[in-house]
């Protein structure tokens, strides 16, 4: 079966609709009787008892990579393309049968096969060292008026499953539902941009692959905890791999994941905690929005951390052509794709709520060694497209059938996790014709305004011999200026850059006084272009 990443993310769509009405469909009793080997709860039939030991996985992993890949088919397929939007958000899963339901925290609930989500994966509770398989029942779906509850195999399978809230109405807040996708909510109850196990060829001219999380191994958590632990083994044309994932739902998600891969053949380019999101236009690209909305964003950024100890900000682009930017570090301190501006009013959207969007960042764990943040940025035309994508590079890579270990933190938070005190940050970028208000503006002349806040520069008054240190990769800057903004604790940027042609311009500007830096790095890639009245 062959995977789009188009395909893949108009079935995410739908998955964002699905999770927040988690759970209102009317609580069913559990069905009565058991089959042989089976144990029955009020939650879903579960198989006989089979050992469960993480090193086993690693090992079933490695002796896979040695073997030919074989894709899987859909079963019932012709069935399942039927489910589409629509259709799929008519199946809900019942709560009363969700799994440890009135015995845990956080109970789960699974996810129903569809157009979207064709292949099912295997599920298993862990007690101790005792993994038993969650046997999958038409019964524990309610199936609308779809007329689909007698149309479809008994044993069809999961498409995924997530964990849910206590409470009334019952909510999600950690889902694993296509490929090697997973999200969570945030700490505002709000999804917004993905992860996944691995990146394999994206942007690349070899096909983008999209291995999948075939199995999952959850442990059953104590009663009150508010700490899961998922385990998974993926699968993929070239790599297959062991990962582990233990989730902390307080004040946002913390995750921990541990992950062991080995690749089955080599790949152009491999991707380490790879982040996805959707970015369409905010106040630093208003000439590409068709929209009535100020802003549409899940991210508006790329914060970095290097290894040398420099803050970085890169605001998002909706190029109109696939842009891959590399950012060469050693042993990286951390990255992720923020969502920075918290205002309403700068989105009006009362419906899906770009304000609440998580941001996400990545934290290694050890020395990652030499590689680069990659940053690939996809044209969009509208929000319902992920058209951003980040990961770690390595610069070494893993030798075919060799083992890759990689361990890092997911930090799914409203900003920086680890913000800097000694420097201010980037608070907005703005572009617009270039020259002086009221005099002849010439046609190769754009103007950048970059405000910042924060650190050290609350503290300095207008008068501070503030200056902004500018570069560019190519052209001119000119009329460069820096100022406190009137009535507020920010400090203004502004500069007008002269580049003839089309090719990409690549900006990097700080705050500094004297030889004291006053601001993390802004950098931005000025893709040129030309207003209407130009």
């Amino acid at each position: 079966m062959t995977l789009s990443r188009r395909a893949l993310l108009a079935g995410s769509a739908a998955v964002t609709f699905v999770s927040t009405l988690a759970g209102r469909s009317l609580a069913q009793s559990a069905t009565s009787g058991t089959t042989s080997g089976t144990v029955q709860t009020a939650g879903p039939r579960l198989g006989d008892p089979v050992p469960f030991d993480r090193s086993a996985l690693v090992d079933r992993a490695r002796a896979l990579a040695g073997e030919a890949y074989e894709a899987p088919e859909p079963r019932a397929a012709e069935a399942l393309d039927k489910i589409d939007y629509d259709a799929y958000n008519e199946l809900k899963y019942k709560a009363s049968r969700a799994l440890w339901q009135g015995e845990v925290r956080y109970p789960v609930q699974f996810f129903h096969l569809g157009r979207y989500f064709k292949l099912p994966v295997t599920v298993y509770e862990v007690e101790g060292a005792v993994a038993r398989k969650v046997l999958y029942d038409p019964s524990l779906f309610d199936y609308g008026n779809t007329g689909l509850a007698d149309k479809l195999p008994d044993d069809l399978g999961f498409a995924g499953f997530r964990y849910m809230n206590p409470g009334e109405p019952p909510t999600d807040w950690l889902v694993f539902l296509g490929a090697a996708y997973f999200r969570t909510a945030g700490p505002f109850g709000q999804y917004g941009l993905s992860a996944r196990g691995i990146a394999i060829n994206t942007a690349t001219d070899a096909r983008e692959e999209f291995p999948r999380f075939s199995e999952f191994w959850l442990e059953k958590p104590a009663a009150d905890s508010r700490e899961v632990t998922i385990h998974a083994l993926l699968e993929g044309r070239s790599v297959v791999g062991v990962y582990s994932f233990k989730a902390r739902n307080e004040n946002g998600v913390v995750m921990d994941v541990d992950s062991t891969i080995f690749l089955r053949r080599e790949v152009e380019r491999l991707g380490i905690a790879p982040l996805t999101s959707m970015f369409w236009f905010s106040e630093t690209n208003r000439q590409v929005a068709t929209d009535w909305r100020p802003e549409i964003h899940d991210s508006d950024g790329l914060s970095l951390w290097t290894g040398a100890g420099e803050r970085i900000w890169r605001p998002l682009n909706n190029p109109k052509r696939l842009q891959v930017n590399a950012f060469v570090d050693q042993n990286p301190r951390g990255f992720g794709l923020m969502q920075r501006d918290r205002d309403f009013r700068d989105y009006e959207d009362d419906g899906v709520f770009y304000d609440r969007r998580p941001s996400l960042w990545v934290e290694p764990v050890g020395e990652w060694g030499e590689g680069a943040v990659e940053l690939i940025e996809i044209p969009t035309d509208d929000e319902i497209h992920d058209n951003i994508v980040a990961f770690w590079r390595p610069k070494a890579m893993p030798k075919v059938g060799q083992p890759l270990s990689m361990s890092y933190k997911l930090y799914w938070v409203a900003d920086q996790p680890f913000p800097a005190k000694d420097v201010g940050r980037v608070l907005a970028t703005r572009m617009g014709r270039g020259g002086v208000p009221g005099q002849p503006r010439p046609k190769d002349l754009r103007k950048f305004v970059i405000d910042f806040a924060g650190g050290p520069l609350p503290n300095l008054d207008k008068g501070t011999p503030v200056e902004a240190v500018v570069a560019a990769s190519r052209g001119e800057i000119v009329n460069k200026y820096c100022l406190r903004v009137v009535g507020t604790d920010r400090w203004r940027a502004v500069f007008d850059l002269k580049a003839d042609g089309s090719d990409p311009v690549d900006l990097r500007l700080y705050l500094r006084l004297g030889e004291k830096t006053l601001t993390e790095t802004w950098l931005y890639q000025y893709l040129p272009f030309t207003y209407p009245s130009e």
